[in-house]
């Protein structure tokens, strides 16, 4: 006997491929589906809509396939209100807890959707007393919270592509190397303009490389003028940025003429972490004159908030580096609200960090010369990634030209 459940899926789910990709997944898990009614929009503004009867032979495989087809906006068309179960200890959500997808979210209470006010993946959501609806990670839920479980009474909405002539319609294929690279570093200066209009905040993901490929001093550029609110990095993007301000090189080699590297070069960035824990901060560094230049001066300087997140590898670190793995999360989860635009740039952990983090409306633009890196994003949930596979010091050079010339 098979097991059925009929799933809704609307918006614009032709032209965004999403109807399709709902099919693959159905079909995927060893499952079948027969399109019970679709409405198709006449424009290609309007949305079309369209109901699946999913059949499964195994109850669980069913559900399984439920869970996976919300992530792309296919919700079951019977809803009740969601259940809710009460956490038991702190820091441990109940079994059976719904888990989280980064798309816009509503559930049902008492007849009524509701709004979830901060989608990001991999949590729970949690009802509170007055009604809102909340997703919380794990390590945040305490006691006594009242913790949505199972799919019912939840619904999420798909992402629709970016409508009108631009290049990113390029971008909804595969990631390329060949894509024009010009045109997409002018559109995302576009949209990083149309993020600043409307009062957005735009987020830089920094990783080493930015330094090592000479790229730095376009992304200080960037922030002197006020096209950056926010910085995540790790240690070593800073201590190489302060590196290469103090000492001229980066990794011990001399960014002004690309020589090999100097003459107990290997060291100069622990030499300058080492100044800096005797300041005490970065800000301190700052403060007293030592540092006079880079991209963690113009932070400082101009009071853009950062977050450096801290590794097992890191050296020193420098004093600012979180490096509790959870406060860093927490600190990068307090910076987020209002923004509107994340460039990853050149980071791989950090940039899928943030992209765990980040609601899927919020426009990430994945910067790399390893198209496998900028795939990653995609992979891990991040939907709404979009990847420019090119140096990230050509791409920074280019759009500080297009944003802030000097």
């Amino acid at each position: 006997m098979a097991f059925v459940e009929r799933v809704e899926v609307a918006g614009h789910i032709i032209d965004s491929l999403i109807l399709a990709k709902v099919l693959d997944v159905i079909l995927d898990a060893g499952a079948d589906y027969r399109i019970v009614d679709v409405e198709i929009g006449r424009t290609s503004l309007d949305p079309s809509r369209a109901v699946l009867e999913v059949a499964a032979e195994d109850d669980d495989v069913l559900a399984r396939l439920l869970d996976d087809l919300q992530v792309h906006g296919a919700n079951r068309v019977a809803h009740s209100d969601a259940r809710l179960a009460v956490a038991d200890r702190d820091g441990v959500l109940p079994e059976g807890f719904y888990s989280t997808t980064n798309l816009p979210t509503e559930v049902r209470l008492s007849g009524r959707w509701v709004e979830v006010e901060n989608p990001e993946m991999d949590c729970g959501l949690v009802v509170l007393p007055d009604g809102r609806v909340r997703t919380e990670p794990m390590h945040r839920v305490r006691a006594g919270d009242h913790v949505v479980v199972g799919n019912d009474g939840v619904r999420v909405r798909p992402l629709s592509k970016p409508r009108g002539a631009t290049p990113f319609e390029f971008m909804t294929s595969e990631v390329s190397s060949e894509k024009p690279k010009d045109a997409l570093v002018a559109e995302v200066a576009g949209r990083m303009r149309q993020a600043k209009a409307r009062g957005a905040k735009v987020l830089a993901v920094c990783g080493p490389a930015v330094v090592h490929t000479g790229a730095a001093p376009h992304l200080a550029r960037l922030v002197r003028h006020g096209w950056v609110d926010v910085l995540f990095a790790g240690n070593g993007f800073a201590a190489h940025d302060i590196e290469s301000n103090v000492l001229g090189t980066s990794l011990g080699v001399r960014l002004a003429s690309g020589d090999a590297r100097a003459e107990g070069g290997h060291s100069n960035h622990l030499r300058v972490v080492n100044e800096v824990r005797r300041r005490g901060s970065i800000a301190a560094a700052v403060a007293d004159g030592w540092l006079t230049g880079g991209v963690m001066f113009e932070c400082v300087t101009h009071g853009v908030p950062f977050v450096l997140g801290g590794s097992v590898r890191d050296d020193g670190p420098l004093p600012d580096v979180h490096t509790d793995v959870v406060e860093a999360a927490d600190a990068m989860r307090a910076l987020l609200p209002a923004v509107g635009v994340a460039l990853m740039l050149a980071s791989t952990l950090h940039a899928i960090a943030t992209g765990n983090l980040l609601p899927a409306g919020v426009e990430a633009y994945c910067v790399d010369i390893n198209q496998a890196v900028v795939t990653k994003l995609a992979d891990r949930g991040s939907h709404q990634a979009l990847g420019i596979v090119t140096d990230v010091g050509l791409f920074l050079h280019t759009l500080a030209d297009h944003l802030a010339p000097e």
